[in-house]
């Protein structure tokens, strides 16, 4: 199977239709014999994704790559904030050659700020998705495999906002079977700590 995730972060919405089990498949049943009862089951694809051991691993990495750029920006960010002070309180004590360098100083401050955080965004945001795609595509596999082995009619991902799952028993939930039997078959580690959600490219939102 073949899945595309590139639209897994922020919010993933995957329905995954298995064939009827091959018992379920046989010829039209008589009069007197009962009709197959279908199994469905719900799984949460971006909680899979991300606490996997693997996912686990490859997003607290891209995380760590991108520290020094968070804290480059939060640097220059906290220079925007100074000149807007330095404006706010010296503003109207300046000449106003010196009240419009200011001006200048900061307008260009801010633009800076504002491509750079845009840029690391992008990038963070294309990384973010080229790991939930490729750990994506491996965990339908193995998604496929566990529903055939256990007879599923029908397995319907809950992650997205627009899932038409309005409410699911908990004994129906397959993730975390399924991310035990994804971790097996990829023989990655379990990290030293839990799983935390993939931060923004910067702290904090540059000025306007």
């Amino acid at each position: 199977m073949n899945r595309n995730f590139a639209r897994l972060i922020p919010a993933m919405a995957l329905a995954v239709l298995f064939s009827v089990p091959a018992f379920a498949q046989s010829a039209a049943p008589s009069a007197a014999a009962a009709p197959a009862v279908a199994k469905v089951g719900i799984i949460n694809i971006q909680a899979a994704i991300v606490t996997s051991n693997e996912g686990q691993r490859d997003f607290e990495s891209l995380q760590q790559k991108f520290d020094p750029k968070r804290q480059e920006l939060e640097s220059l960010n906290k220079e925007v904030d100074e000149l807007q002070k330095r404006l706010n309180t010296q503003g109207d004590k300046l000449n106003d050659e010196a009240r419009g360098d200011l001006l200048k100083q900061l307008d260009a401050k801010k633009k800076t700020l504002q491509r750079n955080y845009e840029d690391a965004n992008t990038d963070i945001q294309a990384q973010q998705n080229e790991i939930a795609n490729r750990i994506g595509q491996k965990l339908v596999e193995v998604l496929d495999k566990y529903a055939k082995d256990n007879n599923f009619t029908l397995i319907l991902d809950v992650s997205g906002q627009s899932s038409p799952v309005l409410w699911a028993a908990s004994s129906v939930d397959i993730t975390k079977p399924v991310v035990d039997a994804y971790n097996a078959a990829s023989g990655v580690a379990a990290p030293a700590r839990p799983a935390t959600a993939p931060k923004p490219a910067a702290a904090t939102t540059p000025k306007k």
